[in-house]
């Protein structure tokens, strides 16, 4: 698999083992002590994923990604020493795609880069090959990733943007928390209501002119989301 990686961590360990895991299996690393330096790095170049650790100094990874996120939809990885749920949640609001526990195992590390890059460079269409879904003043292309609300273009992340595509394509049909995270994640869905509530709150504040009273995604209750 290929693919430029950036790792930020004030760590130095932390950054070279996670660089040694990398390259070993054929991925390009470059490594960031501080998000400053990151940021820095991001103006001049470009990455297909960013791992991100949370507690640094000066800017943490939560500032960081909030900031990446105003520019760059790359898939962004928060890895934290921080276990609590609401952490968690802090994390993917942010705009971040996954959330990685310290210590962490060198496989599940792998499995979740891997997950994130094959989603950035080519996401499963479900079969249908039309490029461009229109609900209403909503317009998705599939194939540049691009999402309009009337004239005015809207930034989301790979996550968001995976979540309202497959809902866009299952218009009419509700689909359940579990159902939406174990396509969109690519794993069990154990624990993963507040993850997808997240990112639904999050594509609705850039989506809908109300997200209080949203139009495109409705919750139905107990059951999941639709549009």
């Amino acid at each position: 698999m290929e693919g430029k990686i950036l790792i930020v961590d004030d760590d130095e360990k932390i950054r070279n083992l996670i660089s040694i895991y990398l390259d070993n299996e054929g991925l390009t690393t470059i490594k960031a002590e501080s998000a400053k330096e990151a940021l820095q790095l991001l103006k001049k170049n470009h990455y297909d994923l960013i791992l991100l650790d949370i507690m640094m100094p000066e800017m943490d990874g939560i500032q960081a990604c909030m900031k990446i996120r105003e520019e760059r939809n790359m898939p962004i990885i928060m890895i934290s020493a921080k276990s609590e749920d609401m952490d968690k949640i802090q994390g993917l609001a942010s705009g971040a795609d996954d959330y990685l526990t310290k210590p962490f195992n060198p496989l599940e590390l792998m499995a979740r880069v891997k997950s994130q890059l094959r989603r950035y460079t080519k996401y499963n269409t479900g079969g249908i090959t039309t490029s461009e879904i229109e609900i209403g003043n909503l317009l998705i292309n599939t194939e540049s990733r691009q999402v309009k609300v009337g004239e005015k273009e809207v930034r989301l992340t790979p996550k968001e943007f995976d979540i309202l595509e497959l809902l866009a394509r299952n218009k009419g049909i509700v689909m359940s928390v579990s159902k939406i995270y174990e396509a969109v994640w690519n794993e069990d869905s154990f624990k993963s209501d507040n993850t997808v509530m997240v990112h639904i709150t999050k594509i609705r504040e850039k989506i809908e002119a109300d997200p209080k009273h949203p139009i495109y995604i409705k919750t139905v209750w107990g059951v999941g989301y639709k549009i």
